[in-house]
């Protein structure tokens, strides 16, 4: 078992705890004891505590006793908070000569993980402290059982394109910078977006998502940046707003080319200057934001488009990251095939099921418009529907008959299942633009003739989708 090393960080020499807690931990097997004594922090003096503090980052401590002074006790909020912003990650047992029941508290609110005071007992301080690093020991392990769940545990695939995209992930979170992720429907950005932020420092801080596609116009500026009580008719009372609430953590904008232009500039200003004015508010607020950005359209063409203001645009791509569609990395569609079904089927509480070859066939020649997202729902539909131990290719409800292969020629199945994604493409794209031949040519980007000729070719009725 590793040894706990535990730091007395003995501020006021004159009260002798150090010395006592020295003498009641150095006995206990396991327990590793080192006492400083900055000479320079002198009772009273914080300036030279908080400096010690910078250039000493507790990084090897598992648990560190404090001993303050009174007057650097009043002081204490101001020294968690130097301790937080000097990432000493382990939790502080404050050692005083003397403290009330509101003092006691107010440390504890503040950060201490728990406080001792004389006379000084090892029936009294070791459970204490055997307390607090049971305490770090879950904190710890919840987090890397999170780190597990929302981070690259979830990004599942062997294909080089995949591959090269996920190996950045760990790089990116190790930094600040804004993150344009690029990507078709389905792919996972947002899954991308929440790894980067659970590899992060920002993990304990909240991960706050936000499709801006899906919010009306005139709502967005208030959903990202609040607004003040009386700022118009029904404002009755203040709301932060999202980036109030990301605070700390990361704000994820997908669909960020739907972002209304006023609401653009609002938010370069915020990603330039770290502060935004909520509606209606007389001072300006700030934040400790990290922006994640994503889009499945060219991010080029929004550019050119006007959808997306290009000043933005380059303040976002600090560092790109695209995500290649499920159609160019058919290696891993069995692997995500066999991830989903494990999953739903030990969700719905059904017994062990697997595929049957002639599925596995089916599921790898399928195009997959929809990505990943697509084929989990509909891996999701089969486990759901299925009576037996095998899902076979029938049981899937893809567009292909089982018997077709073995009678088309290589070429003539090709084009089969090229007519069948052209199709649901086409009709995908008219739903999403209510029939809008114009746009939905636009968003596939073909020309507005070629894209007729194909809705004609395969005989869809735009003024259904209208």
């Amino acid at each position: 078992m590793q040894a706990i090393d535990i730091l007395l960080l003995d501020v006021n020499p004159e009260t002798g705890l150090s010395g006592l807690l020295h003498d009641i931990l150095v006995p206990v097997s396991g327990f590793e004891v080192r006492l400083q004594r900055p000479m320079a922090c002198s009772a009273g003096s914080l300036a030279a505590l908080q400096s010690h503090i910078k250039k000493n980052t507790g990084a090897r401590s598992d648990v560190v006793f404090l001993i303050l002074s009174q007057d650097l006790l009043k002081q204490a909020n101001s020294i968690f908070q130097t301790l937080r912003e000097s990432a000493w990650l382990c939790p502080v047992i404050m050692a005083v000569e003397a403290c009330d029941s509101a003092g006691i508290l107010d440390l504890l609110e503040w950060g201490a993980a728990d406080f001792v005071t004389p006379p000084l007992k090892p029936c009294d301080v070791i459970p204490r402290l055997m307390r607090v690093i049971e305490q770090k020991r879950r904190s710890q392990s919840s987090e890397h059982r999170l780190k597990e769940k929302l981070g690259l545990n979830q990004l599942i695939g062997e294909s080089g394109a995949f591959r090269e995209a996920v190996a950045k992930i760990p790089l990116i979170a190790q930094c600040d910078a804004s993150v344009l992720i690029s990507g078709e429907t389905g792919t996972g950005k947002e899954l991308c977006a929440r790894a980067i932020h659970y590899l992060s420092t920002r993990a304990r801080h909240p991960f706050v998502s936000i499709n801006c596609g899906a919010i009306p116009t005139q709502l967005m500026e208030n959903e990202l940046f609040g607004h003040q009580r009386g700022a118009f008719t029904d404002a009755s009372s203040t709301q932060p707003g999202l980036i109030r609430e990301a605070d700390g953590g990361t704000l994820f904008l997908d669909e960020v080319d739907a972002l209304p232009l006023q609401a653009q500039v609002k938010l370069l200003r915020f990603l330039q200057e770290k502060e935004y004015r909520p509606l209606g508010a007389s001072k300006t607020c700030k934040a400790d934001v990290r922006v994640i950005a994503a889009s499945n359209t060219d991010f080029d063409q929004a550019v050119r488009s006007g959808s997306l203001r290009q000043d933005l645009y380059y303040r976002l791509n600090v560092i790109p990251l695209n995500i290649p569609p499920l159609r160019e990395r058919q290696e891993d569609i069995p692997l995500l095939s066999h991830h989903f079904l494990a999953r739903y089927t030990a969700e719905f509480g059904k017994p062990p099921r697997h595929f049957s070859q002639e599925a596995l066939r089916r599921l790898e020649l399928y195009p997959w418009p929809g990505n990943v997202r697509e084929l989990e729902h509909l891996v999701a539909r089969a486990v759901a529907l299925s009576e037996r131990n095998v899902i076979d290719g029938d049981d899937l409800g893809l567009p292909q008959s089982k018997a077709e292969p073995g009678r088309l020629s290589f070429r003539e199945a090709k084009e089969k299942l090229i007519a069948q994604f052209e199709i649901q493409y086409i009709q995908e794209l008219l739903a999403a633009h209510q029939g809008n031949i114009s746009k939905a040519a636009r968003a596939a980007r073909k020309n507005r003739r070629v894209f007729w000729q194909l809705i004609r070719k395969h005989g869809i009725e735009t003024q259904n989708f209208r």
